[in-house]
């Protein structure tokens, strides 16, 4: 009305008058005519009363809409002193209308805030308060003292006295120091904050904070030195780094990211308890309704202590890789031991006649042509070993023995020449073999092969002999297949986890939340981009230890082939038949564990756990596929079987993670499905594959119940297959039992867990079983098997430690935190991931090793189990 009035004095119309376009400059002289005419106003309305004020005193006063109260104060900035300027107002009346506004002018900046201030929470929920305490922010002073001024403005619209009390103090433990505590009290509408100057030869920090509270919600923040600060619950996730937290929190914080070296410590109380997985509250019908916040205020305590340095880094680089380089070199060692042994047999067979008889050595030959069972204990002389001798007497007779016996020249001689002939001979039959096309469909070479196997298998006692009937050209090549699959889907599984885990990084660079990523942190050290690298570098040991296998592996390998080529009747007719392809397959599966662990660990959260697990899943699934392949070389599982149901299993664990957390439908869905697969694969083993799951399977059930069970009630024909199937039921059983009583959080655990069970449960009946046979472990596998088991439960111990856990908040994660136990730079899990490394290393080097007692031994008397 005031503003009508004015423009109708001073610009007078006739009532007719039509309205035309105003130019640009009219408008303006226009508006700024009207701005005089409001000011002129106010000013006849308005009592504007300026007070010089002073610090640590309490004014108490009342606003309406016909005054405005301007509060002056001065101080003196000292470039070399830090300390703050607190204002705290508190509104003494309630259910306000019109809320009070408090405006503080200060040289670079302006703050303002409303009483009762008013902070939303979830679901727009609003939380009034009425009692105030902010801390003006110090921008920095170029000399070293000035005066500055502030002003404090209070205006109201309300036509009703307000009454209020304004306090404005200084803050003399603004700055915090290093390596030393500090108690303060904050809560959602008194924020706090304060000053750090990193000291000089500091680069990097750790700022820790602690709570015995574990509500209300808090905030941490760490903001550059500017104005204004972001220090109330809907914008301290403005700029800087943040973090929730209940009782623990720690944000690494280094220098080249603050050019000012320096920066501010934020803690502010959230309105709700939500985000740190607090109770939700209730939900007001009404959107304008406020609610009652309560008391929410929390006890601090925060301490800034200095982060490693470079000597640290180093010393932590150079442990990781000393430990797994001490592996190859021992295996070095091992193998050069092994060719000294294995030259020392050679230089002692060349020195023995070829028609000397082991009667009159006194030794019982070791040569590679000689071979016999654990019941005659290798005393069986092979048919060609024994021609031979036969052949060299009959030539040469008596007379010839006693020239050999003198003469050793002429008997190396006598002997070159037959390991020519052989090796001659031995090229020749390989060059037709390999001239020979050979496909999948030639496994059986006899016509009554698909007879004969159906018999076989269904002995009573079977041996390997009986389960190694097919080409093994034909299974080297099934066999490697393993290896080249598994390497095609590390290329393509890995490319895509590489890259997503960069953007992961990235965005937590960038938008500087640190709930994102479940790191421990306070034993996160960072390395360029990297906000967590000891925990990346522990992974190497996968990699290095991966590595070493398969360079033991293709050792074997060569020698294998060469016992090949010359025909060597241990290679060919004793012995566990030797495919490298599983082992091969093995030793890649741990190193891109290695690799997809440490991806993993770039930024662990619960999206990407899976990255972690996935080939956890395929080295249970191969190891076992390897221990029966040992005994079952014809009737193993194909690649291609083996890995799809291995992405039936991510696949299902990947549902897990998304859908299983209380979802009643998935886990009655998963758990019969478990138990259906058990019993599928239980009869697949027990019949040795000579099954089929066709339209007749229900009817030959009944059969089977009908005739074993009812009519004359048999026992079962294979009692060892069938103690391990029960066994291994009832354990899978129990598991899918759990699961669907408890719906544990972590399915992807689960999950492991059960694929774990089920190789240890496997593992144990081989040992069992292999003991059970007369057959006996050496010396070597036998300290490997001990040494392995005792690194296996170390590992574990610090597994289960759990110092973060993505099933929870971030800010309940974080109260697993703990420091560094190893060289001030790896925590527990970091532990966890070098002892896993070796016992997974030293699990497959009893694979590899724990049947080398049977290579002399005739596979048609070694027992299938």
């Amino acid at each position: 009305m005031v503003l009508r009035s004015c423009w109708k004095s001073r610009h007078k119309t006739s009532r007719g008058a039509a309205v035309r376009p105003v130019l640009p400059a009219a408008l303006l002289w226009f508006c700024v005519t009207r701005l005089a005419c409001a000011g002129g106003a106010l000013a006849e309305t308005n009592i504007v009363v300026q007070k010089e004020a002073e610090f640590d005193v309490t004014y108490n006063d009342t606003a309406t809409s016909e005054n405005q109260t301007i509060y002056a104060f001065n101080h003196t900035v000292s470039r070399n002193k830090s300390e703050g300027v607190r204002v705290s107002v508190d509104v003494l009346s309630r259910g306000l209308e019109s809320p009070i506004l408090f405006v503080v002018r200060q040289k670079q900046a302006v703050l303002s805030f409303q009483i009762p201030l008013i902070l939303r929470g979830l679901y727009q929920r609003k939380y009034p308060y009425n009692h105030v305490g902010r801390t003006l922010c110090q921008p920095p002073t170029l000399v070293a003292s000035e005066t500055q001024y502030f002003f404090v403005d209070v205006s109201t619209l309300s036509s009703q006295g307000t009454n209020y009390q304004l306090r404005v103090s200084r803050v003399e433990s603004f700055t915090l120091h290093t390596d030393k505590k500090f108690s303060f009290t904050a809560s959602p509408s008194q924020p706090q904050y304060f000053k750090y100057v990193f000291p000089d030869g500091v680069d990097t920090v750790i700022v820790k904070v602690n709570s015995d509270m574990t509500f209300p919600c808090s905030v941490m923040s760490i903001q550059d030195i500017q104005c204004p600060v972001y220090d109330l619950d809907n914008n301290v996730a403005f700029i800087g780094m943040y973090q929730t937290m209940t009782k623990k929190g720690a944000i690494t914080v280094q220098r080249k990211d603050f050019p000012s070296n320096s920066f501010y410590v934020v803690v502010v109380v959230k309105t709700e308890d939500e985000a740190c997985g607090g109770p939700l509250r209730f939900y007001p019908l009404r959107p304008d309704v406020l609610i009652d916040a309560g008391n929410r205020s929390k006890d601090i305590d925060v301490i800034v202590t200095p982060a490693i340095k470079l000597e640290v880094y180093v010393m932590g680089m150079l442990f990781c890789l000393g430990i797994f380089l001490s592996f190859y070199l021992l295996t070095f060692l091992m193998a050069c031991l092994e060719n000294k042994r294995l030259c020392r047999m050679k230089r002692r067979e060349c020195l023995i006649p070829a028609d000397v008889s082991p009667a009159e050595t006194g030794k019982i030959p070791a040569s590679p042509y000689e071979y016999g069972s654990l019941a005659d204990n290798g005393s069986t002389l092979s048919s060609e070993a024994v021609t031979d001798s036969a052949t060299s007497t009959d030539i040469y007779g008596y007379a010839g023995q006693e020239v050999f016996k003198r003469r050793p020249i002429l008997n190396r001689v006598h002997q070159f020449s037959i390991c020519i002939e052989r090796s001659l001979d031995s090229v020749g039959r390989s060059r037709l073999e390999s001239l020979s096309s050979v496909e999948e469909d030639d496994y059986d070479t006899l016509d009554d092969i698909d007879s004969d196997k159906n018999i076989v298998r269904t002995k009573k006692f079977l041996y390997v002999a009986d389960l190694s009937r097919k080409d093994k050209r034909i299974l080297s090549k099934k066999y490697q297949i393993y290896f080249w699959n598994i390497a095609t889907i590390a290329v393509f599984y890995a490319l895509p986890v590489v890259q997503l885990v960069i953007t992961y990084q990235t965005v937590v660079n960038v938008t500087g939340n640190q709930d994102i990523c479940y790191y421990n942190f306070l034993c996160a050290h960072p390395m360029g981009a990297l906000s967590a690298f000891n925990n990346i570098l522990s992974n190497l040991g996968y990699v290095l230890l991966g590595l070493l296998f398969l360079l033991i592996v293709l050792k074997r390998d060569v020698i294998h082939q060469r016992a090949l080529l010359r025909n060597d009747l241990n290679a060919l007719e004793c012995g566990i038949p030797k495919h490298f392809g599983l082992y091969y397959a093995m030793g890649t599966a741990l190193m891109m564990e290695g690799l997809l662990s440490a991806c993993y660990h770039v930024c662990p959260n619960y999206t990407n756990f899976q990255f972690d697990t996935s080939f956890m899943y395929m080295i249970a699934g191969l190891c076992m596929l390897k221990l029966y392949q040992k005994r079952h070389p014809d009737i193993n599982a194909s690649a291609y079987t083996a890995y799809a149901c291995l992405a039936g299993v991510i696949f299902f664990s990947v549902l897990g993670v998304v859908f299983g957390k209380g979802n009643n439908v998935f886990w009655i869905v998963f758990s019969v499905i478990h138990i259906l697969a058990t019993m599928l694969l239980s009869t697949q083993l027990y019949y040795m594959g000579r099954w089929r799951l066709d339209s007749g399977i229900l009817r030959r059930i009944v059969n089977v119940i009908y005739t074993d069970c009812i009519r004359q009630c048999s026992g079962p024909m294979y009692i060892d297959r069938m103690v391990l199937l029960v066994m291994g039921n009832i354990v899978n059983w129990s598991l899918a039992a759990y699961g669907l009583i408890e719906r544990p959080n972590d399915f992807a655990s689960y999950l492991l867990a059960i694929a774990i069970c089920n190789l240890l449960l496997y593992f144990a009946f081989y040992i069992i079983m292999k003991l059970r046979s007369g057959e006996r472990i050496q010396c070597l596998p036998l300290v490997i098997i001990l040494f392995t088991a005792v690194v296996w439960g170390l590992a574990l111990y610090f597994f289960f430690q759990g110092l973060s856990t993505w099933q929870k908040t971030p800010a309940e994660s974080r109260e697993h935190n703990r420091d560094c136990i190893l060289l001030q730079f790896f925590d527990d899990h970091d532990i966890w991931h070098f002892l896993s490394s070796i016992a997974m290393f030293g699990s497959f080097l009893v694979l590899l090793t724990m049947d080398d007692d049977l290579d002399t031994v005739q596979r048609d008397k070694i027992f299938a189990f």
